[in-house]
């Protein structure tokens, strides 16, 4: 076959290259999509940010009062909760170690006092005990309570779920943690003034209020 031949050959190709190229560009703008104004469906719960505005941080979770909720805690849903801890912490009075640390005795325990257990740096890095408080955040999303931690459990996002382990692992110890005083109620009336009282002083001198007599002015000294 000789060059001429050759010629025709590649021209053909690189011809029909263009021509897939020229095709493919007219068609991309004759048929681009366009995006609805609205979405096909809305999904419950979910609202979209006004335009400039950015996401909201995330609310912090109020924590329990802890004197009251564990008196009415469900020991026994939380010992069923807990059975998915058992895939990786021993429950029992052994205190064996696993994957993870013994969870016997675990409420108001020292962080990282486990001996025999390899602890994450992360975990050593965090000092104080494991109270009520601690494991409840913790146990929400212990990747994002403390990144870095080797554990891998996803988490229990219900607060009453965790409220009810945290009542298990409580119960489940030699000697319980204490429970701690409820905390008093908000008394309304004490923040607000009481009604006819004199209005507070500003800079030495009485505010007038609406009831309060006018004095005359007081004279001057010569």
């Amino acid at each position: 076959m000789d060059s001429f031949e050759w010629n025709k050959i590649i021209g053909a190709v690189l011809g029909t290259a263009i021509f897939i190229f020229v095709v493919r560009v007219v068609a991309e703008n004759i048929y681009e999509p366009e995006k609805p104004e609205k979405p096909g469906y809305v999904v419950e719960g979910v609202t979209e940010p006004p335009a400039g505005v950015g996401a909201a941080a995330p609310v912090a979770e109020t924590l329990p009062d802890w004197g009251t909720v564990l008196a009415k805690a469900d020991v026994a849903a939380g010992k069923s909760t807990g059975a998915k801890c058992e895939a990786c912490h021993d429950l029992s009075a052994a205190k064996t170690v696993k994957i993870g640390p013994p969870l016997f005795g675990a409420v108001d325990r020292a962080r990282a006092s486990i001996a025999g257990f390899s602890y994450s740096a992360a975990i050593k890095s965090k000092p104080g005990n494991w109270s009520y408080d601690e494991l409840f955040k913790f146990i929400k999303s212990p990747g994002a309570y403390i990144p870095g931690t080797k554990m891998s459990f996803a988490g229990i996002s219900k607060i009453d779920d965790r409220i009810n382990l945290i009542a298990y692992l409580r119960s489940n110890a030699d000697a319980p943690a204490a429970i701690p005083a409820p905390k008093p109620a908000a008394d309304p009336a004490a923040a607000a003034p009481a009604i006819g009282a004199a209005p507070a002083a500003v800079d030495g001198a009485p505010v007038k209020g609406p009831n309060s007599p006018t004095l005359p002015p007081a004279s001057k000294g010569n």
